[in-house]
């Protein structure tokens, strides 16, 4: 969906397809128009933003046969569906029965990584809609903090992005998602450590800024991409509530004011019960868990506040991955609810939808 900003600019609101779990051709083609033309008809609307997730296989099968790269785009555009952003921070196996630590490999110490994200540009550069200049690409915060800092490559992405720009005319610009227990976990870190470049910049994704409890004010950092998602939110004494959301697949790293967890099941065994405490776990966002528990709702409405008052970015994506691991839900009309509940909080801001 795109939607007018009162300063003039248009703003692109998306989801992410990370969420379903193709990951060849075949079955992304098959996603595009089951799923994502399914949403698009629950919302009513002709045009639908997806913020695309392709594995690295899939990635090289595009760029294999330029057959493929323009069958892709055919299949968007007959589902009235476009992309400007990308989600290249799983590698591949994002919906495998264990994903844990290994969504962060590889990671930038790898050359594997920067090959992947340059496959993503050159992808991306040719699905953009021919009205649009500018691309995204989110990517994992260089590693998980084990592996020091890894930024060698970092001046080969660049090299990489001005090349797809050279080529194609189009500018794509890579987005480092800072999230808990990773080399860059908070905001300030990215302004350390990334080099300064129009072409880089951070992707806010608003769970994991929220379990860090984050202030927003990110001074000159350059907002590439606000990822909408809303964590898991326990008030003092109710831990033994989120039980039935410790599972197997996804890493949920989880903070109070006086300590931090890798995961639930080693917060809820030594994290003090009588704080608050903030859980990655992707919850939906346009309906709060059963009580007591919350989520960080009030503190994504903020952000955006804070991040479209200017805005500081044009892409905006809906990344609620997590509807799989949720107990009795209907994915899709989940999904169409959550764009709904989107498009009314960017209204209240003054955004119009075109």
């Amino acid at each position: 969906m795109r939607l007018l900003h009162p300063g003039g600019s248009i703003v692109h609101l998306a989801y992410c397809t990370n969420v379903h779990p193709a990951e060849d051709l075949p079955g992304i083609h098959d996603q595009l128009s089951g799923s994502c033309a399914r949403v698009r008809a629950l919302l009513g609307v002709p045009l639908l933003g997806v913020g695309l997730w392709l594995s690295a296989g899939a990635a090289r099968a595009l760029l294999a046969d330029r057959r493929e790269l323009v069958r892709l785009r055919a299949t968007l555009d007959a589902n009235g569906l476009e992309v400007v952003t990308l989600n290249g921070f799983p590698y591949g196996g994002f919906q495998r029965e264990v994903v844990k630590h290994r969504v962060y490999s590889p990671d930038w110490s790898s050359p594997e990584r920067l090959s992947y994200t340059l496959d993503l540009a050159a992808i991306l550069a040719a699905l953009l809609p021919d009205d649009v200049a500018e691309g995204s690409i989110s990517t994992l915060p260089l590693a998980w903090r084990t592996q020091g800092a890894p930024t060698a490559l970092l001046g080969s992405l660049v090299e990489g992005l001005r090349e797809v720009g050279e080529r194609t005319g189009k500018t794509i610009r890579v987005a480092f998602e800072p999230e808990p227990g990773c080399v860059i976990e908070t905001t300030a870190q990215a302004a350390e450590l990334l080099p300064r470049d129009d072409l880089l910049g951070v992707c806010l994704d608003a769970c994991h800024l929220a379990v860090g409890f984050e202030g927003l004010d990110f001074g000159d950092l350059p907002i590439v991409k606000l990822q909408a998602s809303c964590a898991l939110e326990t008030p003092p004494g109710a831990q033994r509530a989120l039980e039935r959301f410790h599972e197997a697949r996804f890493l949920h790293q989880t903070r109070c004011a006086s300590g931090y967890a890798d995961d639930l099941d080693e917060a809820l065994a030594r994290l003090p019960y009588e704080e608050r405490w903030r859980t990655h776990f992707h919850m939906p966002l346009h309906a709060a868990p059963p009580p007591p528990l919350t989520t960080t709702a009030g503190y994504l409405g903020e952000l955006l506040r804070a991040v479209l008052a200017a805005p500081l970015t044009r892409h905006i994506e809906v990344e609620t991955y997590t509807w799989t691991v949720l107990p009795d839900q209907d994915v899709l009309g989940g999904i169409a609810a959550e764009l709904a509940w989107m498009r009314r909080e960017l209204a209240a801001l003054g955004l119009k939808e075109l």
